[in-house]
């Protein structure tokens, strides 16, 4: 198979989306703004080895905060997760493990990737994953146009291409493909995320068809609407795809409605239009996506034999950038975790001491994770239901020391930084 280069197809990869300005995505502080940057109000936190910065997020399955990685001092973000808060949503605990099993088993450059998966006893879990800038809803609400220029869209939507086609190749259907759930990094890579939804099909399966409806309303295709008992997983993906790339390029939604039930049905009638100004390739490409029978609906194969996927597209406008932190303004969205690796390190009073720590917080448990390709050595004699905890580098989580809760406490007491910090116990392996 002829492989073509991304530069060829007029993709717009990281450089080129770098050549905007470095400072664009990524800014690096002075010393002095460092130090005059405001100092948190509440004491760091650690979390097995993940130093907690800002509050990101919050979705409907709980808190996204941004964490920094210790032992490799990378940004990541952490998934805050409370079970009883998923009790109430229906299918709410379902989806989470669903996903954790998922995501433990993905790698590929535009699907997120998940790190680490910690629980406590307070019924928390904590998903430590990859960190993002933002997502690509929040880039087009930034803008008046509420859409890409041609050039940025295309190239979002070829890596939205390539990170589906690994999935579908691994036998995923995502199920909720939609702008939000469409993440970018700081040098502009795009990452499918929330896997909540998608359904794994069994890998002796013949072809790809699901019966379980879900997703949201305005991504669904009419053979879901119509209430059909079994439909084609992958066709639903390039169908939510299409509508993705529509907003992206129009700034509108093919399918719109004062309800519920007025959006159903429009979609289920195929009444929408397509702007003038998106051209004859792009037309064609979005009607073909969006086909009213699934059968005729253009697989991902053909997607990229389109000409309008193929074409290199120069930047005709200036490309939409990562927008500013909302809460703070920040546009260069700085890292959170600095002012916590000052109060990390620096040196605490005996009245900063007290009320700071505390040994009676929850355990923190580190869940193993089985890479592709890889095995999990288990020496004869040894418990089965017990295998070395790995993080994503394959470096083994550390091993907690047999210390009795009164050393421990001692220990800590006895180290300045140490009772500085209000902790998390060391977590250990489940």
């Amino acid at each position: 198979m002829h492989v073509v280069h991304p530069q060829q197809l007029g993709m717009v990869t990281e450089a080129k989306l770098m050549s905007v300005g470095m400072d664009t995505f990524i800014h690096c502080n002075d010393s002095f703004e460092v130090i005059d940057q405001q100092r948190p109000q509440k004491p760091a936190k650690l979390l097995g080895k993940y130093l907690l910065g800002d509050l990101l997020g919050e979705g409907s399955y709980g808190k996204v905060k941004e964490v920094l990685d210790l032992d490799t001092l990378c940004r990541r973000a952490l998934k805050i997760v409370k079970k009883n808060k998923l009790r109430r949503i229906p299918d709410g605990v379902a989806n989470v493990e669903k996903e954790i099993q998922l995501l433990r088993r993905l790698r590929h450059r535009n699907v997120i990737q998940l790190v680490d998966v910690l629980h406590n006893e307070k019924q928390k879990t904590y998903m430590v994953m990859e960190y993002c800038a933002c997502d690509l809803q929040e880039m087009l609400d930034s803008v008046p146009e509420k859409r890409f220029p041609v050039c940025q869209a295309h190239g979002y939507f070829c890596q939205l291409i390539d990170g589906l086609e690994y999935l579908h190749s691994q036998g995923i259907v995502h199920k909720d493909i939609k702008p939000s759930n469409l993440l970018l990094t700081t040098g502009g890579t795009l990452k499918i995320s929330d896997l909540g939804m998608a359904e794994a099909l069994h890998r002796f399966a013949e072809d790809d068809t699901c019966q379980t409806r879900q997703g949201s309303p305005a991504f669904q295709p009419p053979e879901i609407l119509n209430g059909l008992d079994t439909f084609s997983g992958f066709k639903v993906d390039i169908w939510s795809a299409g509508v993705t790339l529509y907003i992206i390029t129009t700034g509108l939604y093919p399918f719109d409605g004062d309800n519920i039930y007025q959006l159903f049905q429009n979609i289920r009638k195929w009444d929408y239009t397509i702007p003038g100004d998106c051209g004859p390739l792009l037309s064609h490409l979005l009607r073909r996506m969006l086909e009213y029978d699934p059968a005729r609906r253009l697989s991902i194969q053909q997607i990229r034999q389109h000409v309008w996927f193929q074409k290199r597209h120069p930047p005709a406008e200036g490309l939409v950038p990562i927008p500013p932190r909302p809460d703070t303004e920040d546009r260069w969205r700085s890292m959170t975790v600095v002012p916590y690796l000052e109060d990390l390190h620096g040196c605490a009073s005996d009245a900063d001491k007290e009320g700071l720590f505390n040994t009676e917080d929850a355990i923190i448990y580190t869940q193993d994770f089985t890479m592709p390709g890889q095995v999990l050595e288990v020496e004869a004699g040894q418990n089965q239901g017990l295998p070395k905890a790995l993080c994503m580098n394959g470096t083994e989580a550390a091993q907690r020391s047999p210390k009795s809760k009164a050393k421990r406490r001692a220990s800590f007491s006895s180290n300045p930084i140490s009772s500085k910090i209000r902790r998390l116990s060391p977590y250990k392996q489940q």
